[in-house]
């Protein structure tokens, strides 16, 4: 069976460490090096990588990396019991909010961005969850 773990690219490890473990409710498992961390807390590890702004993320890339607002077809959502206590601790920690807490067959749902500009969601799913919209 395949294990998930997740990998964010961010400018300061220190600065995330705090906003991860203090906004999202993540807590530090192991400083592998001393820009590689481990935050535990969620069904898969959240691994903090200290990447530059201007770095190739690989050879050859077309684009470097950016930490201003972005968009990518990757993202992970962070499940909360109550979205409206959720958003207000996220934002408190440095999160930004893009546009309001939206309702959906499965949910609410708040769009976040880190303070690195990496997006993120925060869902309250309801008792139907996801399988609301399907047969």
């Amino acid at each position: 069976m395949p294990r998930l773990l997740l990998n964010i690219d961010v400018p300061d490890i220190e600065a995330a460490i705090r906003f991860y473990t203090g906004g999202l409710g993540f807590h530090l498992g192991r400083r592998i090096d001393p820009e590689f961390v481990e935050l535990l807390g969620a069904e898969a590890p959240l691994y903090l990588l200290k990447k530059d702004s201007g770095t190739e993320p690989f050879a050859m890339a077309p684009q470097v990396r950016s930490y201003a607002p972005h968009w990518t077809p990757v993202h992970f959502d962070v499940l909360v019991d109550d979205i409206r206590a959720a958003v207000r601790q996220a934002e408190a920690a440095g999160a930004r909010r893009e546009g309001k807490v939206t309702e959906h067959s499965y949910g609410k749902l708040a769009l976040m961005r880190d303070p690195w500009g990496n997006g993120f969601c925060l869902l309250e799913m309801n008792e139907r969850g996801y399988g609301a919209g399907g047969a």
